[in-house]
């Protein structure tokens, strides 16, 4: 029989089964404790006999891990356990630090692939580039290594040294570096926009962000602007104490942000700012979107529930659940969900209701029934249950299915790759322009690929030629289907002419990000995003702008392209999965 080695462990069961059977012999009735004792007695049981009886050796491990997530998932997404293998991952989502060779890596075939190099650390210092392909590290060879593992192999104590081998352009060149403590900019740009509007790109909550958007706005206003645009876009929050401290930038001491309610009486907070604002009179903007969650959402909740500015995008995903971690034995940890979040108005914002779920363990959204109407400061109407509204709604036009399969292929990436060996000699982005040349040469690219896909409306048409040859209706009706397949299906060269606008979008902005890194990439999106442009136009009417936050003006709705910059986002969330390292 196979024994459970830890002692400690064995002492920690052994008394939760003494303490389930004495509470079974006291007890009149099953109270709480001794259910939860009882449901752990039988789990200890079960384990036990498995680990006797199965008849494959069980990894204990893996099996408690997996039943331990099980459990946390049915509570809610949020509630996560941490083994002490995932430490790293756990401090890189609170801290933003690592310590590595500062690149991003993206699988998809026999050798994963550097996809991004952040500026300054060592793989760009040592000459490594996006596309390169990951050969070895340390000399093993990392062929059909997952990107996790890749990922921890490159990973390591801030000072050690490494070597990579990289294959570029059919030649494989060897590196050596020293990991350094990576840490990843929460405002990766910030500049002027005009000669009146700042603007300010933040992604992340992570410890001491808030002095990152501070240095920010105190360079930018070096320029004296007249007006701020803070884009919270896909940023999905953080600590929430850093939005106290961004709200405090923008908002003078003693108003409230935020308010915390739980279970137990520590959970209940209130968190009000604390000093003097950096500028509480300029005219501020933020951007919000489906992927502004959490202490992104306190944020541009608080400033619109203060009537402090403009919201303009569209709602946010909704999070006002809070979470808090909690050490346990052996270096593990537990994220838990232990309150809601409330902003200034009193509203919450969160739009799934974890509490009450469906029969087969789904969710669903708060229902309009349960929805309440609450105040900001100068009366305007807002409303709970689903996230921040914005004032100016913009709602988005998603990327064609040409433009997707495109970007979730890698053909984007690898066009862009090919682009920069053949002109390196671009110093600034004034010198980039992508020519009808250049777009002539791509369409050569995916031909030489045998690029081809088919569209939703392919799909289906094929999805009902089958039911129909099932049932025996195709050959009844073969001359209609034969035409209609013949209307609809698509021509790369009709689809790359129509669609070019924003082919084009993807591909500059994948190519001025590899000359000039995530900043330069930004800066040349934000020219012609319509969020930006909208907010601008706001902001620029000054009676508008005071209308809305007055709440003379409703919200308004106008329908517009989503940006390029946006949509890759939203494919990026379907599965294109890059590990930092």
């Amino acid at each position: 029989m196979k024994k459970i080695r830890s002692g400690r462990l064995a002492i920690v069961l052994s008394l939760l089964i003494f303490g389930g059977v004495c509470a079974g012999f006291f007890a009149t009735q099953e109270t709480r404790d001794f259910r939860i004792a009882k449901n752990l007695d039988i789990f200890y049981s079960l384990f036990r006999e498995l680990n006797t009886f199965y008849v494959d050796e069980i990894n204990p491990d893996k099996v408690i891990k997996t039943s331990i997530d099980n459990m946390l998932k049915s509570l809610d997404p949020y509630t996560v356990y941490y083994p002490e293998s995932e430490a790293d991952d756990f401090t890189f989502m609170t801290t933003g630090k690592y310590g590595g060779i500062g690149s991003l890596i993206r699988g998809g075939g026999d050798y994963v692939t550097i996809s991004e190099v952040y500026k300054g650390f060592p793989a760009d210092l040592a000459g490594i580039k996006p596309g390169d392909l990951l050969k070895k590290v340390d000399g093993v060879s990392l062929k059909g290594v997952s990107n996790d593992k890749v990922s921890d192999k490159l990973k390591g104590n801030p000072g050690t040294d490494i070597s990579v081998t990289i294959e570029r352009n059919g030649k494989e060149l060897d590196y050596k570096m020293k990991r350094e403590k990576i840490v990843i900019p929460p405002v990766p740009y910030y500049g002027m926009i005009d000669s009146n509007t700042g603007y300010i790109r933040f992604t992340s909550f992570t410890q001491g962000c808030s002095q990152d958007v501070k240095n920010a706005l105190v360079a930018l206003k070096a320029d004296n602007p007249k007006q701020i645009i803070l884009d919270l876009r896909g940023n999905p929050g953080g600590l929430l104490t850093e939005s106290v401290e961004i709200v405090n930038l923008f908002v003078g001491s003693d108003n409230e942000v935020v308010s915390t309610k739980g279970k137990v009486k520590q959970s209940n907070e209130v968190f009000k700012t604390t000093r003097a604002a950096l500028d509480d009179k300029i005219p501020v903007a933020i951007l919000i979107n489906s992927g502004t969650a959490s202490a992104a959402e306190i944020v541009a909740g608080a400033i619109q529930d203060l009537d402090r500015g403009v919201i303009v995008g569209q709602r946010s995903y909704g999070k006002g659940l809070v979470q808090v971690t909690r050490p346990l034995s052996y270096n593990t940890q537990l994220k838990v969900t232990t309150a809601k979040y409330y902003i200034p108005s009193g509203r919450c914002i969160q739009a799934l209701d974890f509490s009450h779920p469906n029969a087969d363990g789904s969710v669903g959204i708060i229902p309009d029934s349960l929805i309440s109407e609450f105040r900001t400061r100068n009366g305007r109407i807002v409303r709970d249950g689903g996230g921040i509204t914005p004032d100016v709604v913009i709602l988005p036009e998603t990327l064609s299915q040409v433009s997707s399969e495109l970007f979730i292929r890698n053909l984007i990436f690898d066009f862009a790759t090919q682009y920069y060996w053949a002109h390196p000699d671009i110093k600034s982005p004034s010198q980039f322009i992508f020519t009808d040349q250049d777009y002539t040469d791509f369409r050569n690219f995916l031909l030489g690929r045998k690029f081809d896909y088919k569209t939703g409306t392919e799909q289906s048409l094929n999805e009902l030629i089958n039911n129909a040859k099932k049932e025996k209706y195709y050959d009844l009706h073969k001359d209609l289907f034969n035409e209609i397949e013949k209307d609809i299906t698509h021509s790369l060269d009709q689809d790359l002419s129509i669609f070019k606008p924003e082919i084009k979008e993807l591909l500059e902005e994948e190519i001025v990000g590899r000359y000039f890194y995530d900043e330069g990439a930004i800066a040349w999106t934000i020219k012609n995003d319509d969020q930006v442009n909208k907010a601008i136009e706001v902001l620029n009417n000054k009676d508008k702008y005071s209308s809305i936050l007055s709440g003379k003006t409703g919200s308004q709705l106008i329908t517009q392209k989503d940006t390029p910059a946006a949509s890759q986002k939203k494919i990026q969330n379907k599965g294109v999965f890059s590990a930092p390292v």
